[in-house]
């Protein structure tokens, strides 16, 4: 069970290694996605194994370290590699450097992942807005004791992905001539890809894209009071839209196709992020 003192251990060593530096955003940057890392300047790069109880990324393209500095003029915590629960981690491992953002300073989340399209008038290379989520039975981070420091023991999740920060995106959308969809993100925790049974259950829920991550750390930021925004880049159809077998190297290759539209929308919004209340 993570405590109190396992929080403020891992922010002190990172307090130790970053000096007087004040993030404000915190970013988590999904499969192929990592490249807007690379952009950050006079970054300080913390690899998660060099962090007392943070636990490393195993998946493919995934970094697996945290980078430090500034990015179209917000400070921000990035992270190039995120930590999924079908990497045999606990809802709150995968959740664990979301609060770590909360104590160093952190208001915001910008998160983003590859996604697999339920919505059928979806296209590979679309860009998804995130409006809401469904999660239904996989374990989340606030099971077990409650924390008060991090918030309440009841979280409400009414504004999870925050209004104020998605009219930013849409505008940001429309000023560079983007399509931009929106949409409900169905999570599953892989790693299999899901069945076109599956798939199937979840459009008639709502759902509008199928993805392995986001949720976890969504909930464990609502529950710390952080604003939120969120994208989900198309990288395949989801199982059973179209009759093809679905492949992890399509899902790398799709987003290195969509690299200069997507990096230019969230460059844009990120410059924005402290626009507005809810």
């Amino acid at each position: 069970m993570l405590t109190y003192k396992n929080y403020a251990e891992s922010a002190a060593y990172i307090r130790q290694c970053i000096g007087g530096f004040e993030p404000e955003i915190l970013m988590i940057l999904g499969s192929g996605l990592g490249y807007l890392g690379e952009l950050v300047k006079e970054p300080v790069y913390i690899p998660y194994g060099d962090i007392p109880h943070f636990v490393v990324s195993t998946a493919p393209d995934h970094v697996g370290r945290l980078v430090f500095g500034t990015l179209n003029g917000k400070r921000v915590m990035v992270m190039q590699g995120r930590l999924h629960m079908y990497e045999g981690y606990s809802a709150g491992q995968v959740a664990y450097p979301v609060r770590i953002a909360h104590l160093l300073g952190v208001h915001s989340l910008l998160i983003t992942n590859a996604c697999g399209a339920i919505n059928t008038a979806f296209d590979v290379g679309d860009i998804m807005l995130i409006s809401d989520h469904i999660r239904l039975f996989d374990p989340d981070p606030l099971i077990g004791c409650n924390l008060p420091e991090f918030g309440p023991r009841f979280c409400d999740m009414s504004y999870a992905y925050t209004p104020a920060y998605r009219a930013v995106a849409r505008e940001e959308a429309q000023r560079l001539g983007l399509t931009l969809r929106e949409g409900v993100y169905f999570y599953f925790t892989g790693p299999q890809f899901e069945t076109p049974a599956e798939i199937c259950a979840a459009r008639l829920l709502g759902g509008d894209a199928a993805g392995m991550s986001t949720v976890p750390e969504v909930i464990a930021a609502a529950h710390c009071g952080m604003k939120v925004l969120g994208f989900s880049l198309v990288t395949n159809m989801a199982a059973g839209v179209l009759e093809q077998k679905l492949d992890g190297v399509d899902v790398l290759a799709a987003a290195e196709a969509a690299r200069e539209g997507f990096s230019s929308l969230v460059l844009g919004c990120l410059a924005r992020l402290n626009e507005g209340e809810r």
